[in-house]
C-alpha cells in the first residue's frame, strides 16, 4: 500500500478527518496543512487505518479530544488551594492514626 492510501480507513474516519480538516482551515491554517494535522490526528485518536466490521480493530477511548481537562482549571485558586490543604491535612491525620496503629501492635 504506497504512503498516503486512505483505502484501509473506515468512513467513520475519513468523515472525521474531513470534519478536523475544515476546523483548522476555518483558523487559517493551509489547505495542505490542514489535511496533514487531520490525518494525524485522526491516527492519534483512533490508533490508524480500521476496517470496517464488528469486532474488528480496538474501541476509541479515552481520546484526549473527548476528555474535558479543564475541570480544575475552571476553579478558582483560591479553592484549588483550599482543597490541597485539606487533603494535606486528611493525609497527615491518616499517617498518625497509622504510627499510632502500629506502636499499639508492637506492645
Amino acid at each position: 500500500m504506497p504512503r498516503g492510501d486512505k483505502s484501509s480507513y473506515t468512513g467513520k474516519q475519513k468523515r472525521m478527518a474531513e470534519h478536523i480538516e475544515e476546523g483548522y482551515e476555518d483558523r487559517g491554517v493551509g489547505e495542505k496543512e490542514a489535511e496533514r494535522r487531520a490525518w494525524a490526528t485522526v491516527n492519534k485518536e483512533t490508533g490508524g487505518g480500521n476496517k470496517s466490521g464488528s469486532g474488528r480493530g480496538v474501541p476509541d477511548i479515552n481520546v484526549s479530544s473527548r476528555r474535558g481537562g479543564k475541570a480544575s482549571a475552571s476553579r478558582p485558586a483560591a479553592a484549588r488551594s483550599a482543597s490541597a490543604k485539606k487533603a494535606a491535612a486528611t493525609r497527615k491525620r491518616q499517617a498518625t492514626k497509622r504510627s499510632k496503629a502500629k506502636t499499639a501492635r508492637r506492645k
